[in-house]
């Protein structure tokens, strides 16, 4: 057997070296390398007295013991936000409710808050073959059900409403919201036929949507009537990002170049969807898609962004 040539071995080192520094950038650096994206979106109606600021947080699949996200999510207070609204997948296991509800309630303090649910807020997650995400996306897997409850009442008590399959009116400094928000529809629980639909009567300063995960169904049920802004999250933004592909799956029915950032949906909706901050702890895994939270300077309307959405 003639022995294996120089330049071979040389290639398959360097291969090896390359798998490896990825492997370990991906899991020990930039899922702990937060980011704090901000974009301006010209939305607001004429009802709305000044600007508004959002931020936007998602998707913190919070396991004990990470200090450095809690801490990450209680410095964003710093931005001075008007409103402060959740995108569901707050957790991994019951045991994070208490820290999870400490660090949303040190943010919303003084502020409006508003949150949806995730699948992760109703069952904690299992260990899947990644492989599924392309060719079996339709398959569940549910993991030991979590205490929803207590963890709804946490958010009630800090100071958020959570909008699950409700609408409601909202004060802000820039004038009322009509808010409205839907189930998670990754495992079936949009309702839109729970929700009164009817034009507001009052003068409103902007018709903000919440749901979890972006399927294109209840962003058109959000679309059709009349709202002007919806915020989601669920998809990680692929959470592994390939330069110049992007993301290569977000388990959901959205476009894929729609996985993160602002996008225009539909006739007259914009829609931002987080990259989240956290991921399943059987993925521990972030590869060019840091994990963020999203400020979100809600400006007037006019017509200079109109087809030009700023980047994601």
């Amino acid at each position: 057997m003639s022995p294996t040539p120089t330049g071979v071995l040389g290639w398959r080192a360097a291969a090896v070296a390359t798998g490896l520094a990825t492997l370990g950038w991906s899991t020990l650096i930039e899922r702990r390398w937060y980011a704090l994206r901000h974009a301006a979106v010209p939305v607001l109606r004429p009802g709305a007295s000044r600007p508004l600021r959002v931020l936007h947080l998602s998707d913190l699949h919070h396991i004990p013991g990470q200090a450095h996200l809690l801490a990450f999510v209680r410095a964003c207070a710093d931005t001075a936000p008007d409103v402060v609204a959740v995108s569901g997948d707050l957790l991994e296991e019951d045991a994070a409710i208490d820290d999870v509800v400490d660090a949303l309630a040190a943010v919303a303090r003084d502020r409006v808050g508003i949150a949806v649910l995730g699948a992760h807020d109703y069952w904690g997650s299992t260990a899947k073959n990644p492989f599924e995400y392309f060719l079996a996306p339709g398959r569940r897997h549910y993991g030991m059900p979590l205490d929803t409850v207590r963890l709804t009442a946490g958010l009630s008590e800090a100071g958020y409403q959570v909008v699950h399959n409700r609408r409601t009116a909202v004060s802000t400094p820039a004038g009322l919201l009509d808010v409205a928000g839907l189930g998670d529809p990754h495992i079936g629980h949009a309702r839109p036929d729970l929700i009164d639909w009817s034009a507001p009567t009052d003068d409103v300063a902007l018709r903000l949507g919440l749901v979890h995960a972006p399927y294109r169904a209840p962003l058109d049920v959000f679309d059709r009537n009349g709202f002007d802004l919806v915020l989601s999250g669920h998809t990680h933004g692929g959470q592994v990002r390939i330069p110049l592909l992007g993301a290569l799956v977000n388990n959901c029915d959205l476009p894929l170049r729609q996985s993160r950032g602002l996008s225009r949906q539909g006739a007259d909706l914009w829609l931002h969807v987080s990259a989240g901050l956290g991921n399943s702890k059987f993925a521990p895994v972030r590869l060019g898609c840091r994990p963020e939270a999203t400020l979100l300077d809600l400006v007037a309307r006019h017509d200079a962004f109109e087809g030009h959405p700023p980047a994601g």
